[in-house]
């Protein structure tokens, strides 16, 4: 017989080694994913389904209240959730109502889930639509909360497989940079992480994009990396730290999240032998996949990401685009609110302040 319910910190065991041993296990759907949001405004509600006391399927929801006054309603989100076999009717079917059951008892106004399934599985696609889920467009760039396009590298080849699989630019550079002195090393303390951030900082500063305050960082070396989940590398060369990446580690995979480098000694090409010492280690830990995360699913060369592609691309990841991201709607009037009304307030109240401010200088 099959229940659902909320488990505890008690069984964070079970959930997490679940998690790690499915074929559709994510850094994003761990316990510790969940303490990371939690340090966001976030609330983790980690939803099992079970048979006779064993998961068969988890989804970790994270529930926000909305930003309204007065309001007492919230979404739920599982980033990169189900994990499960997607392929089952029944479970999916099972799941769902439990989330549904959940949403009903914290006032939810929808599910938003963008699993990782490619576009192309139709089975799956059937089944999210025969459980009330509508999928949104997110475009083909970065609109969705999750990347749509992701470059993925089979690792399970043996090393001079991989070197040789790779653009010859791309194995020069790596020996350029071996040649040249670049050390890799593993950060150790969060002294190590403060050096990360601050390369972080000039990085955004010098390819103009934002980035999350150094405490998001914090929760990810307190909860992930202290729990295996996660590593940092670093890039020294000349006494000095001029480049560094943190990655993600669950079951067999391992995720390049972030990346950093220096406006100093960009010439001795660090980030590729960044990249090629985390492929090496996921290969070492026994992974078979290593995933460079997002791209643009615009792959013409004018388009500025365009570069971004090409990076991952030449070390001979392929392009996989999932299946995007779907909403169960609860409440339809809140859910028009919060995808229509609530943006346009926005846009409009920013407006008033920009002119009132032009007035005011």
């Amino acid at each position: 017989m099959y229940t659902t319910r909320v488990i505890d910190i008690r069984e964070k065991s079970a959930f997490n080694s679940f998690i790690a041993s499915h074929p559709k296990g994510h850094f994003l759907q761990l316990w510790e994913w969940g303490q990371v949001k939690k340090g966001m405004g976030w609330e983790m509600l980690p939803l099992v389904l079970e048979e006779d006391g064993e998961i068969k399927a988890s989804l970790l929801i994270l529930k926000r209240k909305l930003p309204l006054p007065g309001i007492n309603r919230s979404i739920f989100y599982a980033p990169r959730g189900p994990v499960a076999d997607v392929h089952n009717e029944e479970i999916m079917r099972l799941l769902f109502a439990g989330a549904r059951k959940l949403a009903q008892e914290h006032k939810a106004i929808f599910l938003k889930i963008d699993p990782d399934v490619p576009k192309d599985d139709l089975i799956f696609a059937d089944i999210l639509k025969k459980n009330g889920f509508r999928k949104n467009e997110t475009g083909l760039d970065f609109e969705g909360v999750q990347p749509c396009f992701v470059m993925r590298l089979d690792i399970t080849r043996d090393e001079e497989t991989l070197l040789a699989n790779m653009h010859s630019k791309w194995r020069y550079n790596i020996r350029l940079a071996e040649r040249k002195g670049v050390k890799i090393k593993i950060g150790e303390n969060k002294d190590d992480l403060k050096v990360f951030y601050a390369i972080l900082e000039e990085t955004a500063k010098r390819d103009n994009f934002l980035i999350r305050g150094y405490e998001y960082f914090e929760w990810i070396w307190d909860y992930m990396v202290q729990a295996g989940y996660a590593r940092l590398f670093m890039a020294e060369y000349a006494n000095q730290v001029i480049a560094a990446t943190l990655a993600m580690k669950t079951g067999d995979k391992v995720w390049y999240l972030y990346g950093a480098s220096s406006n100093q000694h960009r010439n001795v090409m660090p980030n590729y032998l960044l990249q090629w010492s985390m492929i090496k280690w996921a290969k070492e830990t026994g992974c078979t996949l290593y995933d460079f995360r997002g791209v643009s699913g615009d792959l013409d060369e004018s388009n500025p990401l365009y570069g971004l592609y090409r990076f991952k691309k030449g070390f001979g990841a392929e392009l996989v685009e999932f299946i995007g991201e779907w909403d169960q709607v609860y409440d339809p009037f809140f859910y028009l609110l919060w995808t229509k009304a609530l943006p346009f307030y926005l846009r409009l109240t920013r407006s008033v302040l920009r002119k009132f401010r032009n007035k005011e200088a």
